[in-house]
């Protein structure tokens, strides 16, 4: 504590709260502030502060940077601001110096004694405001850990939710770290004998859980501080501590081999619209920081249906987000990125697309992230930009290759052309933009939407118990509920289900492209048909391990799966298997040569041949409700004696319906006779 503080004139560089032997300095951004307060706080969850610091214009601002040096402070300081300016809604100006507002720049935050009402309502809220920290990265030893680099080409994504994946009792977890980082630590042996490659974490910036209509959002899309780890999702209430649990957890990923990719949310604050509450950016520089109404700026431009828009290509909040983006890489390990409604950040502050957005060429150009995975979600709510996202270094989730094999899946008609495409890296989406087909990110199911399990036993979505009468989620799920809707104890439909995920499964596994399975689709984890679980922080989100007793079989047959697709170099290829002077596929149907692209079909073969290696691939996919017979190509002599293996028959059971150990059956007759709704993989 600091009987008394000396208030020098400090630095406009670097933006936060910088530690150094010597004291803290602290720098701002905000062009139209008349007056700034630094709010320091001695104590955790302290109602007022220690010392409340008014800055002068003529000695602690530079251009349109508030900043100045404390001498003495050190890592661990709890700060805030108050900002005082206009507030002229009209013009887009917000300032309210009764506000308590974060750091957009701070490392770490205290959220003990926040209310999200007392940031809405008038007046002051010191009392239940957030703090931010002062953190000194350099007091945690990293053990010479760096971020892996795997390639998209050997990359297998597992997207989880930090608390969700622990949370329930049946996790085994000790009741005390259950959802935070250190819970999820004690699964990372699961994850490991799995075979995944990379976790793909939803949101673990700090973001606010009471922003939903429920007054509870559980996934994290509400972001207020980017560069904070989720105070939640630690054991420790102490800050410092958070960003050391969140570390321990980064660090002892990559020492089992496995890359921590964040997802990310510069698309929008948790801030909202005109009626929402001052927690940062609306307070510091509401007109850089968010897209206003051209007509009226009082109102906010919506592209992301959470009532604000980012700038994201605003100089001030471009230098933002590299900055952000910079921190988790270089002090927090970070192996890459899947970017929120990425295509928010390619609008300018008119909402219109940019034809060279100046934020996604910083981040593509930017050496810091040179060997960091970088992925798009490629649309918003108002527009798509699936397979034209600039550049070469970005990677896209493929939307199209989710809905297409769902629909291909389930029986629909005119699938078998989009089908193959699908297959072999989606070329038509991709394949004019110069990046190899492991950059197309294939996936069937997401956070968002049914799970697998739900996938194939729900016609429609179940949302009741999200409060909003089940008009929330989408209606367009292209599921199939295999005949009943919902639970069943048909053994028939039961075991239509378990082979319709195996068919999931496969096809995920067997494409160009580069795999990702959502949390507990290999152990059937169901939502009970809710497709838009965001504010559901109990057993409806969370994984229920009972599955993995359960559904050992399953389990098994996924495992396999993601050995065989990381263990086969046809899906190691960084060009498209269509392309020529290399793979070769022929494609066939039921007859060789054959294949059907007519709109009645369901059915699809084809052969890959690897001229380095010598090895071939058959597939054959029936996703019609009758067995047919398909005509096997013939090997050549040389080729394990002109004799198939099987590797994969989804129809079968275990252990023959998937076989990568080498004890798979030998196929020596001309044709197969594939059982309804199955696949087929054969070897030499």
């Amino acid at each position: 504590m600091l009987k008394t503080v000396i208030i020098q004139s400090g630095e406009s560089y670097p933006l936060g709260a910088t530690v150094t032997e010597k004291g803290v300095n602290f720098c701002l951004f905000s062009k139209n502030a008349q007056q700034v307060e630094l709010l320091l706080f001695d104590e955790k969850d302290q109602l007022q502060p220690t010392h409340q610091l008014k800055l002068d214009p003529e000695l602690n601002k530079t251009f349109y940077y508030w900043h100045c040096f404390i001498p003495g402070l050190k890592a661990g300081q709890r700060y805030a601001y108050r900002v005082f300016g206009p507030d002229d809604p009209s013009q887009g100006l917000r300032f309210d110096g009764e506000k308590v507002l974060i750091d957009p720049y701070a490392r770490a935050v205290e959220m003990g004694l926040y209310d999200r009402g007392a940031a809405v309502l008038p007046g002051d809220n010191c009392h239940k405001s957030i703090r931010s920290v002062a953190i000194d990265p350099k007091q945690y030893d990293w053990e010479d850990d760096r971020p892996l680099n795997h390639p998209f080409a050997k990359s297998v994504i597992y997207e989880l939710h930090v608390a969700g994946f622990t949370k329930s009792p049946s996790s085994r977890v000790a009741k005390d770290i259950r959802g935070t980082y250190r819970g999820l630590i004690e699964k990372i042996p699961y994850l490991k004998d799995l075979g995944v490659t990379s976790v793909e974490l939803m949101p673990c910036h700090q973001f606010d859980p009471t922003d939903a209509p429920s007054g509870l959002n559980y996934w994290g899309y509400s972001p207020i501080a980017f560069f904070a780890p989720h105070t939640a999702y630690a054991a420790a209430d102490d800050p410092e501590e958070v960003l050391n649990e969140f570390r321990d957890m980064v660090k002892a990923f990559h020492k089992a081999g496995i890359e921590v990719i964040l997802d990310v949310v510069f698309n929008h604050t948790g801030e909202g619209n005109e009626r929402g509450p001052i927690l940062s950016h609306k307070g510091i520089e509401n007109r850089a920081y968010y897209m206003l109404e051209s007509n009226d700026p009082q109102y906010y431009s919506d592209y992301t249906g959470t009532g604000n828009t980012l700038n994201a290509n605003h100089s001030v909040v471009r230098r933002m987000i590299i900055d952000c983006l910079c921190h988790w890489v270089r002090e927090m390990h970070i192996d890459g990125f899947r970017f929120d409604l990425a295509s928010v950040l390619s609008r300018d502050e008119n909402g219109h697309f940019l034809e060279n957005p100046p934020l996604l060429w910083e981040i593509e150009s930017e050496p810091q992230l040179a060997s960091t995975k970088i992925i798009a979600e490629a649309w918003d709510i108002r527009g798509y930009q699936l397979g034209s996202f600039i550049g070469d270094k970005w990677a896209e989730w493929n939307g199209v290759f989710r809905d297409d094999i769902r629909k291909f899946a389930k029986g629909d008609t005119a699938m078998i052309p989009p089908l193959a495409d699908r297959l072999v890296g989606s070329p038509n989406l991709f394949g004019s933009i110069l990046r190899d087909p492991n950059r197309s990110i294939n996936f069937v199911t997401c956070h968002d939407g049914f799970t697998m399990y739900d996938l194939v036993s729900y016609n429609h979505k179940r949302n009741e118990a999200n409060g909003e009468n089940n008009r929330d989620g989408s209606n367009n799920n292209n599921s199939w509920n295999s005949g009943v809707e919902g639970p069943t104890d048909d053994p028939a439909i039961q075991a239509l289900r378990h082979r319709q995920i195996k068919n999931f499964m496969t096809i995920l596994m067997i494409s160009q492209g580069t795999p990702m399975l959502s949390m507990g689709d290999e152990i059937k984890r169901t939502q009970g048909g809710n497709n838009n679980a965001y504010c559901q922080d109990n057993e409806i989100s969370w994984m229920n391990w009972k599955g993995v007793k359960a559904e050992k079989h399953l389990l098994a047959f996924v495992k396999k799966l993601i050995k065989f697709n990381l263990s086969s170099p046809f899906f190691q290829e960084n060009i498209y298997w269509t392309n020529p002077g290399g793979i070769v596929i022929t494609w066939h149907g039921t007859k060789l040569f054959q294949p059907n692209w007519s709109e009645h079909s369901h059915s699809l073969a084809y052969q890959l041949y690897h001229p380095d290696n010598e090895e071939y691939l058959y597939i054959a996919l029936n996703a019609y409700w009758d067995e047919l017979e398909f005509e096997l190509p013939k090997l050549p002599a040389e080729a394990n004696k002109g004799k198939w293996k099987r590797i994969v028959d989804t129809s079968l059971t275990p252990p023959e319906d998937c076989r990568i150990d080498g004890k798979g059956k030998y196929w020596t007759e001309d044709t197969y006779r594939l059982p309804a709704r199955s696949i087929l993989v054969l070897a030499n």
